[in-house]
């Protein structure tokens, strides 16, 4: 498994570059007026994605498999950055186009200490996933590890929502922060609290009715890991009315240049929150305590949320009175 994992890893860290710029460019689609763009460019990449999985991993001999799957993905990362770049790097139709650069230490000091947020989360995200796989071996073995790798799976798709909405709104959010549209931000930060709430809500109810055919989609080929899967997130799933609350508070501050108020519900909602929870939580009632962790963890990144944006609202004029 060591052996496929690094093939695997130096495929994909190939087109690193790519995935960056990919990653990138849909805040510059956005800003550029063209989310549909963005849009255009993601499904392209999947689909990229997709059709180089079906050609190269079941044409290829088995031995070269694992490694076909990689070149498919790096390939859908490449179409991801390098159409968008192709595309500002001449003239185009809106508002924003590649051009000559100089070097601004500054500037580009600024833009890390306010993308911390999402540094940090990734590192969170990664150091947590390890202790969850640990706590769950121990209580509940493979089984349990399998059942989580499930979970994260189907949350990916959820929290999706979430996330595109975050960074889909950053830069509307910064613009009538920039330049004074006081109004707006109130219009917009209402408007997204409502929604967010309102798709939170319908999230937990898709959960709980999906629960058991999503199981059984992943790992129907064990009855009791399917039981164990669809048990637990039906118990995970209460955490996504939390969820893009905590999500959307992070990506504010990130739109309105607070990285460091950004990167504290970042590192709090996905390290020390969720670190704390497992730990304490899962000593006093086993595998049922870690699902009910990634509950707790997400109700206390709202709170944390909430202080902030009550102790902001001042500065930022984002809440009326």
């Amino acid at each position: 498994m060591l052996k496929n994992a690094v093939l695997y890893g130096r495929i994909i860290l190939l087109a690193l570059p790519f995935n960056t710029l990919q990653l990138l460019f849909q805040s510059f689609c956005v800003t550029a007026e063209k989310p549909k763009l963005g849009l255009g460019v993601t499904v392209l990449s999947g689909i990229t994605n997709m059709v180089l999985d079906a050609v190269l991993v079941i044409s290829l001999p088995q031995e070269y498999k694992l490694a076909g799957a990689a070149v498919a993905t790096a390939l859908s990362q490449v179409v991801g950055g390098g159409v968008p770049l192709l595309y500002f790097a001449r003239k185009n139709s809106s508002i924003l186009r590649l051009g000559k650069c100089r070097f601004d230490g500054r500037i580009l000091l600024r833009a890390c200490v306010n993308g911390s947020s999402e540094f940090m989360s990734n590192i969170s995200m990664n150091l947590v996933g390890m202790l969850y796989n640990l706590q769950l071996l121990h209580y509940a073995g493979e089984d349990g590890v399998a059942a989580y790798g499930v979970m994260m799976y189907v949350s990916m798709i959820f929290s999706a929502a979430f996330i595109g909405y975050s960074i889909g709104i950053a830069p509307v959010v910064g613009y009538h922060d920039g330049a004074k549209n006081h109004s707006e931000l109130q219009g917009l930060l209402k408007k997204s609290l409502l929604m967010i709430g309102m798709f939170g809500v319908a999230m937990v109810a898709a959960a709980e009715a999906l629960a058991w055919p999503l199981a059984r989609l992943f790992v129907g080929y064990d009855p009791e890991l399917t039981r164990l899967t669809a048990e637990g997130f039906r118990i995970f799933g209460l955490c996504f009315f939390f969820m893009g609350y905590a999500i959307f508070s992070s990506g504010f501050f990130t739109a309105l240049n607070d990285g460091v108020t950004s990167a504290i519900i970042s590192f709090l909602r996905t390290l020390v929150f969720q670190v704390a929870a497992v730990l304490l939580l899962s000593s006093l009632w086993g595998i049922t305590g870690i699902w009910i962790s990634i509950i707790v963890a997400e109700f206390m990144a709202v709170l944390l949320s909430a202080l902030f944006l009550m102790i902001k609202r001042i500065k930022y004029h984002y809440w009326a009175g």
